[in-house]
């Protein structure tokens, strides 16, 4: 097995549990992308044997493990809030997504008129350690966004940021949630 002298480099990134993306800002991280992507399969199999699975997402690669039922209770907690953090984004621009950009003036702006938006921005409260103002929860968001590798800063003095191919993976979260129909009036709104 060849392996590229970025596997080490490749691994610190992935095992924070960050993406690496084909979309990013940073050129670092698109030259990572490519050599995972064409030493693909040596890698998921170097990786495998230290009980790490490299994934392949749409545009994206990313780290899964076996996990407990602890583990697995954190993880659906985190889901949650992931579910929330994209129907917020989801509805303020339905278009949200791979490439998208925006800024958080344009959200605060938006907030204004949309009582919809107002309502699930209060909603992510519970996610932001209890942040009061709108601006201060949107910032939350913006940097629990940024922190895991769903965007990334554009340009600091517009503040505009980008969104990664990464976030396809939370889309795809949310996505695969199936509910059927007879469950759907259980559900309390």
């Amino acid at each position: 097995m060849d392996l590229p002298k970025q596997t080490a480099e490749i691994f610190e990134i992935l095992i924070k549990g960050q993406f690496i993306c084909s979309n990013s800002t940073d050129d670092n991280n698109r030259k990572l992308y490519n050599i995972i992507d064409d030493n693909y399969q040596d890698l998921h199999e170097y990786y495998k044997q230290i009980n790490f699975f490299l994934e392949r997402g749409d545009e994206y690669f990313y780290f899964s493990r076996e996990t407990s039922k602890a583990e697995l209770e954190r993880k659906l907690e985190i889901a949650f809030r992931w579910i929330d953090i994209v129907d917020f984004f989801k509805t303020f621009d339905n278009s949200f997504s791979s490439g998208y950009r925006f800024s958080p003036s344009e959200i605060l702006v938006r907030l204004n008129i949309d009582t919809e938006l107002k309502n699930k921005l209060v909603g992510l409260k519970k996610h932001t350690g209890g942040k009061e103002k709108h601006s201060d929860i949107i910032e939350k968001v913006i940097e629990l966004l940024e922190k895991d590798c769903f965007i990334e800063l554009e340009n600091e003095i517009s503040l505009s940021y980008k969104v990664l191919a990464s976030f396809k993976y939370l889309e795809q979260l949310v996505l695969a949630i199936n509910i059927p129909d007879d469950v759907k009036n259980e559900i309390p709104q």
